[in-house]
């Protein structure tokens, strides 16, 4: 039974593990980052497909874990640099310039580095919303809240983008 099991678990890497990682890009700094949370992802669905009930499709229940999973790394990261004396705002966009893997011109440069300035909340609303174009209802499912929450948190983190990448075209 176990080779089943492990012979199934690949063809959901195979299957979703590209649409989940693109997911997770967005939302953190660098590749590295990123391969790290989808390893921690489908380390979860692993332990957890058993219990998997089909409330959800297959896909959304892995991207409910993939955002939570991010979110918890953004936080780890975000208060390992609370202790420490380096700029945490520059430092993502230091990063990005840095990775070999990102392929976008100066203005996607800018908004991928205002989004990494975001609180995760904010950061992982604002993915769902611009980059994946999922509903505020969807939104509600994968992260929790209320829509009007979520609507709130979308606005504040645009506003922030907004304002900052303002500020780095200066």
């Amino acid at each position: 039974m176990e080779g089943r099991q492990e012979y199934a678990f690949n063809l959901i890497v195979r299957k979703y593990g590209e649409r989940l990682y693109r997911l997770v890009r967005k939302m953190t700094s660098s590749h590295s980052q990123a391969d790290d949370v989808l390893q921690d992802t489908f380390l979860k669905v692993w332990k957890y497909l058993p219990d998997f009930r089909e409330e959800s499709g297959l896909y959304t229940w892995m991207y409910r874990i993939a955002v939570n999973e991010t979110i918890t790394a953004l936080r780890r990261e975000r208060l390992r640099s609370a202790f420490s004396l380096s700029d945490k705002n520059g430092k993502a966009a230091l990063t990005l310039a840095a990775d070999p893997y990102f392929c976008g011109d100066d203005v996607q440069r800018r908004l991928y580095g205002a989004v990494a300035k975001l609180p995760p909340k904010q950061r992982a609303v604002f993915t769902l919303k611009y980059f994946e174009g999922l509903k505020y209802e969807e939104i509600a499912f994968v992260l929790g809240g209320t829509v009007g929450s979520l609507k709130a948190s979308y606005h504040h983190a645009y506003t922030k983008i907004c304002r900052s990448m303002e500020e780095d075209a200066v």
